[in-house]
């Protein structure tokens, strides 16, 4: 499959840097192998060795590489190809780094839906669970149902605040969701099987009012979802 890797005008050093590591990693580099060492890399790019090293300290946070003392940095995990129907890969760096915010917002956002959530709001819940799950079983594209019932539990939170910081996410949010979907369903069933009990635990967890079990769901079912980006 064809990719855009050509960097935006606009876009910030260590993010072309991550984009052409990307490249790299896609054009022969398989899991367990050795990149290219910070000063080669940054020779090759034309670029610092701190705007290389940024670059590397963000695809090791996005779980792709491994940095080894002493030893550089390793590939831990490929992108799906696949993620280039929906987006390109130039965005990948930016994209990926909401689910630095979605840890913190949307575990947090469970925590408070699970202590606040009113039987009106649970009963949205419910339902948005319940719409998912059909979803998912089917061959419905699913990321519709899977954004509504985040945003319930948004709602639920009784903080207008977090809906309005969540919708700021839309885009990139909506760009995981569609491509997690997508990437699943060209693999076994086992994956959808994993979003749709990712989903009902978190969901368990806020009927329950279990708050600390609530924002681990969400945060393990978060972990879980960027892992299937890169099969």
């Amino acid at each position: 499959m064809s990719r855009n890797l050509s960097p935006a005008p606009d876009q910030r050093l260590a993010d072309q840097a991550y984009s052409r590591i990307v490249e790299i990693i896609l054009d022969g580099l398989g899991i367990g192998d050795r990149l290219p060492s910070e000063s080669r890399l940054a020779e090759s790019f034309g670029m610092s060795r701190t705007v290389v090293r940024e670059a590397l300290v963000r695809l090791a946070a996005d779980g792709i590489t491994e940095a080894r003392r002493g030893a550089g940095s390793y590939v831990m995990r490929r992108p799906s190809l696949r993620l280039g129907a929906h987006m390109a890969f130039d965005e990948l760096s930016a994209t990926l780094g909401t689910y630095e915010v979605r840890f913190a917002l949307e575990s947090e956002a469970a925590r408070l839906a699970a202590r606040r959530r009113s039987p009106e709001q649970m009963a949205e819940i419910e339902s948005a669970m319940a719409d998912l799950r059909k979803a998912l079983l089917s061959s419905d594209p699913a990321h519709d149902e899977d954004w509504r019932l985040h945003r319930a539990i948004f709602r639920a939170t009784a903080n207008p605040a977090f809906e309005k910081a969540f919708e700021h996410l839309h885009e990139e949010t909506m760009r995981i969701m569609r491509a997690g979907v997508d990437i699943a369903r060209l693999r076994e069933a086992e994956p959808i099987a994993a979003m749709v009990r990712e989903h009902e635990t978190i969901v368990q967890a806020i009927r329950a009012q279990d708050a600390d079990g609530s924002a681990l769901a969400m945060r393990w079912h978060l972990s879980e979802g960027r892992k299937r980006l890169m099969p």
